[in-house]
């Protein structure tokens, strides 16, 4: 598995609830921050407070191996009740990351999915990867996997809004 491949991890899971309300809970981007060891808070940038295409926010990260930094990310895409998707910007200002929530109804609640694709751009893991290439494909899967440890988490939290 190679970083310039942009390696992509996806997590689904059945939600009880209607299109709206999962919308609701998806779009409330201190999600993540409330599930998460890593993303320790968040906050939207400027004047727009919603989830909308260019609405920038930026996050605070805590890692015990690559240490703390700060992301500034933007909503590229939106489709109410549906799908929203957002890029992570790198220290040299390219795409580090993209992300998103997707939506779809099904039998007895919807489907939520949460997905997120490493590169094209430099990331923390680019030090980590010129300095053992010999690595990368473990360094990536690694990172994938906690990527899909926090999606797990997200997605269990917002079943559990619906639950109560």
């Amino acid at each position: 598995m190679r970083y310039r491949d942009c390696p992509t991890v996806e997590v689904a899971e059945r939600i009880p609830c209607d299109p709206a309300i999962a919308w609701a809970l998806v779009t409330d981007i201190e999600l993540p921050a409330r599930c998460s060891d890593e993303l320790e808070s968040v906050a939207w940038e400027g004047a727009v407070d919603r989830v909308e295409p260019g609405a920038r926010f930026r996050g605070h990260n805590r890692h015990s191996a690559f240490g703390e930094w700060q992301t500034v990310c933007e909503v590229v895409e939106v489709e109410p009740e549906r799908r929203w998707v957002w890029n992570v910007f790198g220290y040299d200002g390219g795409i580090s990351a993209t992300w998103g929530f997707e939506i779809d109804p099904a039998r007895e609640g919807v489907i939520v999915r949460q997905w997120g694709r490493m590169g094209p751009g430099p990331s923390g893991l680019t030090p980590a990867i010129v300095a053992s290439p010999e690595l990368e494909g473990r360094i990536v899967a690694r990172r994938l996997e906690e990527w899909a440890n926090g999606m797990r988490a997200n997605l269990a939290y917002v079943r559990a809004q619906v639950d109560d």
